[in-house]
């Protein structure tokens, strides 16, 4: 990183960015870099070619016609990130705030264009007042044409978003279209309508950070995927996520060089608490499971109560979805669901594959979710896993209850391996409400209703809270010790590694969104 700090130019092309020393000195004091700051950092030294350098927008009303600068507010190109191709905008909110114009947005459509053809990611750096409302409908034409270049690469290449400035506005939704976003803290901010128009509206006063901050969209709105805490380390975590991610849907991700050994992880044995009631952290069992220090957690501040996130496991690139018995014990909802669900979509567009880790009592019940739509936002997941044909392997580290054991990547929507540790508890309901319903009658006629429950408690309890069931119908592919989790893993998804799966010809599914 200190040589990559050493690259920095401080000093630009003041014509190319159509500013001057002044504007980029009160950027630095605001811990702001320049756009072509950013794109110097983020990509491979001297890798950098640019395109549509001399561009300038072609408007005479309003008295534009003096007010010309090279690049119109955008610089595009391609170049390297670690030898691999990427394209790349960055807009300058030196020239006219970075407003999207019409040349503005016709350079932007080119790279895309470009990155489609060639099979490589696109990185949008964003920093921009909104449209030039000197266009009028031409700027908006402009914002339409790249959100159609968005669909039509979602899921063929991977596009990312970093959000570096102001986005406001229509040009919030080429971000949201992108697969991940990320948002730089205190000086980034995202919204349809600003807090002008809300309070004109509605009489809210709200600043432009709680309105739609890095810290409300990550962990309110869930919009932002990952947050920084400045724009190097923004950059910095662009190249990590593009690290676990292949050129495009048809390649596969780059296995890191690594070398298997007996590979036991003994301290995963000694995580899970004594009783089944009690809370425990995933987390350790993820980092015990994956190859050290690989571990990057995406939405980690919205719906915790899943994790969701790319690691590395014998060098390869997986994706990991588990439920985090910290929060809310663990249970599905609203969010955590279309949380995991994005994600298991984004995996499966990428040929990444997935490990999930199950310890689930259901789904949370009440009003608010079920009006919010759990029905339709719980099917998004089962939907979302039921669709995926990348290498898929389970492991129920303690609780699979009810349909969310069906939800949680089962083998019967599809699961490849499906593994327990002794610990799994699989049944419809906890052994508690299990006997209050099967043992009522029986327990409600007993001389202590409080023994009497408790006798049938221990008896539901010895027939499902164990694997042993689901293992002897084949729903459980082995009952495996912890220690030994991360050995059969590497082992299930060396298998899996050719897996092939012809899907019923279609135009496309109907996820229930």
């Amino acid at each position: 990183m200190e040589e990559e700090i050493k690259r920095l130019k401080v000093k630009l092309d003041s014509a190319m960015l159509g500013g001057g020393e002044d504007k980029i000195a009160k950027q630095h004091q605001k811990g702001k870099l320049s756009a072509r700051e950013r794109i110097n950092l983020l990509l491979d030294e001297k890798s950098f070619e640019e395109i549509g350098g001399l561009v300038t927008h072609r408007t005479k009303d309003f008295g534009m016609e003096d007010q010309k600068f090279y690049g119109d507010g955008v610089i595009t190109g391609y170049g390297t990130i670690d030898g691999r191709l990427i394209y790349i905008f960055a807009q300058d909110f030196t020239v006219f705030g970075g407003s999207l114009s019409e040349t503005h947005a016709e350079k932007i459509c080119k790279i895309m264009d470009l990155a489609m053809k060639t099979g490589a990611p696109i990185i949008g750096l964003n920093d921009s007042g909104g449209a030039r409302i000197q266009e009028g409908v031409r700027s908006l034409g402009g914002y339409a044409d790249i959100f159609y270049r968005n669909v039509q690469a979602s899921g063929v290449i991977p596009q990312i978003s970093a959000i570096m400035g102001p986005c406001a506005g229509g040009a919030v939704y080429s971000p949201a279209i992108t697969d991940f976003t990320i948002m730089v803290e205190g000086s980034s901010y995202m919204f349809v309508t600003g807090p002008n128009v809300v309070a004109t509206v509605t009489n809210e006063q709200v600043s432009a950070e709680q309105l739609g901050g890095a810290s409300a969209h990550s962990t309110k709105s869930g919009v932002t995927h990952l947050t920084a805490q400045n724009d190097l380390d923004c950059i910095l975590k662009i190249k990590k996520l593009l690290s676990y991610l292949p050129q495009n849907c048809e390649e596969k991700t780059i296995v890191m060089p690594y070398e298997i050994e007996e590979e036991y992880r003994e301290e995963l044995a000694n995580i899970l608490p004594d009783a089944s009631n009690k809370p425990y952290d995933m987390k350790e069992i993820i980092y015990g499971i994956t190859d050290r220090d690989t571990f990057m957690e995406v939405h980690e501040k919205y719906a915790d109560n899943i994790i969701v996130g790319f690691a590395r496991l014998a060098g390869r690139s997986i994706g990991i979805i588990a439920n985090q018995p910290f929060s809310l014990a663990g249970v599905l909802d609203v969010d955590c669901s279309k949380k995991a669900s994005r994600f298991v979509r984004t995996c499966d567009c990428f040929n990444i594959p997935m490990l999930v880790l199950v310890d689930v009592p259901g789904f949370l019940p009440g009003t608010d979710q079920e009006w919010n739509g759990i029905i339709l936002n719980g099917a998004k997941l089962l939907y979302a896993f039921s669709e995926a044909t990348v290498p898929r392997i389970s492991v129920i580290i303690r609780k699979a209850y009810g349909g969310a054991y069906d939800v949680m990547n089962s083998k019967h929507i599809g699961a490849d391996f499906n593994f327990a540790w002794p610990t799994a508890e699989i049944a419809v309901m906890g052994a508690k409400g299990a006997s209050e319903i099967i043992f009522k009658k029986e327990i409600a006629q007993s001389h202590d209703p409080i023994v009497k429950l408790k006798e049938k408690e221990n008896e539901y309890a010895a027939l499902f809270a164990n694997p042993y069931s689901a293992a002897d119908r084949g729903f459980i592919d082995e009952i495996i010790v912890p220690k030994d989790t991360r050995r059969k893993l590497i082992k299930a998804f060396s298998a899996l590694e050719h897996k092939v799966v012809n899907s019923p010809r279609k135009k496309h599914g109907n996820i229930p969104l």
